[in-house]
């Protein structure tokens, strides 16, 4: 086996990343490309026709770089890494966007550079500038601004605004999204890449749009210059504003441009002209900054000429697209509109449907309710003709009732005044018989001490009479031999005792008690019975 066949074989593809502004590509390459086929491809991808525009660069040495064209790749200072990362991004800016950028494509492409450039801060912005801006972004991101659909704090997670605008005003996130919507509602109607180009358009006018910045010194002794290249020429600064130049040459007023090593000579148009020259340290810088003056200039005297064929039957084709996607765009808005009239009146006839519903729902619920507040009506009817009826004869017999109350008055009357009368001579009795009472009482009380008295007698005189009838010889044989003539009365006396005893007057007496008081209670039962048959 020979020492070549020991060898390993080497790969005939090799990978290459490409990062656009908005995708990510891997591509296969063969060993022999060259640039210019790597760009071809990705151009092809992407469906890009404006291809001179656009380059594809890359990371050397903490510089970036360009793909040379006519070189091939990796002979190229590219990362030595697998796969090869080259970032597809616009090389030279146009003068005038509105007439220069023709495909939808490559303004798209332009507008997501120049806004992360400003986001980024590459390019200074004003912060009123900054919010209209951010404001055509979102119309070319969200559409037509709608207050149902596009709440407060739907701008929360989006980046439309550069971090110095930000820090420079005391203003809240809701604060910064109110402003940009107050703008975002009026640009209702504009299409994606129409708010992309009038982005664009308020972007050109920016200082430091499309310009290339270089470190450069006016004599091999100091670095306070900065070399900036853009569409329109080449600017000198002073480092610390990027925003107006110190001098300038137009591409049409410079007549050639030259570098030897590390200096770079001006000459301008006008021979008697002063001959600018400045100095740049790196010669990777060098050489990019002449690859950008000759290319710029290039497309400079290229803007001034009569477009190509391909260039006019491009924007021919871009003219009747813009015109068939304006008519398209009419089309639709016609269409919405009507379609929104239509939901409109579609709204309106449901609504309409619903009141109509309702309505018809409360006159049905109403026709119910008259219904039965007419059962209701007549059954009361039916129940007031009979308290009706009820009341009559109830008048009957109230009239019937009021005549027998009139008769029974006047027998009250009659004999309330008989009661009265009665009742007056109830009076007179009941105090008749309250004096007959005390006399009676007082003649009662009178008795009963005389009938106590005459008990008392009496009682003395059985006792006496027991005494003397109580056998006693030689008492009796001291009496006379014969009684006294009146023998009706008895005169006993012993010593200085005398007693006296009458029978007939003790029954007498007797008797007339015993009447008296018979005569009492039959006087006292009598007004009794008089006082109840008044009342009655």
């Amino acid at each position: 086996m020979s020492i070549m066949g020991l060898k390993k074989k080497q790969p005939k593809t090799f990978k290459v990343k490409v990062i656009t502004m908005d995708a990510e590509m891997e591509f296969s390459c063969e060993v022999k490309w060259k640039g210019k086929d790597l760009f071809d491809l990705v151009c092809r991808t992407i469906g890009l026709r404006e291809t001179w525009f656009f380059g594809l660069q890359f990371i050397v040495k903490d510089t970036f770089a360009w793909l040379k064209p006519e070189k091939r790749v990796l002979d190229q200072e590219v990362p030595k890494e697998d796969p090869i990362t080259f970032h597809f991004l616009a090389k030279f800016y146009p003068e005038k966007v509105e007439e220069e950028l023709v495909q939808e494509i490559t303004q798209h492409l332009f507008f997501l550079q120049v806004k992360k450039q400003i986001l980024d801060e590459e390019i200074y912005c004003s912060p009123e500038a900054s919010v209209l801006l951010a404001s055509y972004a979102v119309q070319a991101k969200y559409g037509d601004y709608d207050p149902n659909f596009h709440k407060p704090g739907f701008l929360a997670q989006d980046e439309l605004l550069p971090k110095r605008v930000l820090k420079q005003y005391q203003m809240t996130a809701d604060m910064w999204e109110e402003k940009i919507t107050a703008w975002y509602a009026e640009h209702r109607g504009i299409a994606r890449d129409e708010a992309e180009m009038e982005y664009l358009k308020i972007a050109q006018d920016l200082e430091m749009y499309g310009v290339n910045y270089f470190p450069i010194t006016q004599n091999k002794r100091d670095t306070d210059l900065l070399l900036g290249v853009d569409a329109l020429g080449l600017h000198i600064y002073i480092p610390d504003n990027k925003l107006s130049s110190k001098k300038s040459f137009a591409w049409s007023g410079i007549r050639n441009i030259s570098y030897s090593e590390k200096e770079f000579t001006i000459k301008p148009l006008d021979k008697k002209a002063e001959v600018f020259k400045f100095y740049s340290s790196q010669l990777r810088v060098n050489k990019l900054i002449l690859q950008l003056c000759i290319e710029n200039h290039d497309l400079f005297m290229r803007r001034r000429k009569v477009d190509s064929i391909e260039v006019q039957q491009m924007k021919a084709q871009a003219r009747e697209e813009k015109a068939r996607k304006k008519m398209e765009r009419q089309r639709l808005a016609r269409e919405k509109k009507l379609r929104e009239e239509a939901e409109r009146a579609k709204e309106d006839l449901e609504r309409r449907l619903y009141q109509l519903q309702d309505e018809s729902r409360l006159a049905n619920e109403a026709l119910i309710r008259s219904e039965e507040t007419a059962d209701l009506l007549a059954e009361k009817a039916q129940i007031a003709e009979e308290e009706a009826k009820l009341l009559a004869q109830k008048a009957a017999e109230a009239e019937q009732e009021r005549q027998r109350l009139e008769v029974t008055a006047l027998k009250t009357k009659e004999e309330k005044r008989l009661m009265e009368q009665k009742m007056r001579e109830a009076e007179l009795i009941a105090v008749k018989l309250v004096e007959e009472s005390e006399r009676r009482s007082k003649e009662a009380e009178q008795l009963k001490q005389d009938l106590n008295e005459a008990r008392e007698a009496e009682r003395r005189a059985k006792h006496r009479l027991l005494e003397i009838t109580k056998p006693s010889y030689p008492v009796i044989a001291s009496y006379p031999a014969h009684p006294p003539a009146d023998v009706g009365d008895l005169n006993l006396e012993s010593g200085s005792f005398k007693f006296d005893f009458k029978d007939t007057d003790m029954k007498r007496l007797s008797m007339e008690i015993e009447r008296e008081r018979v005569e009492y209670m039959e006087k006292k039962q009598t007004p009794t019975r008089a006082v109840e048959g008044a009342q009655n």
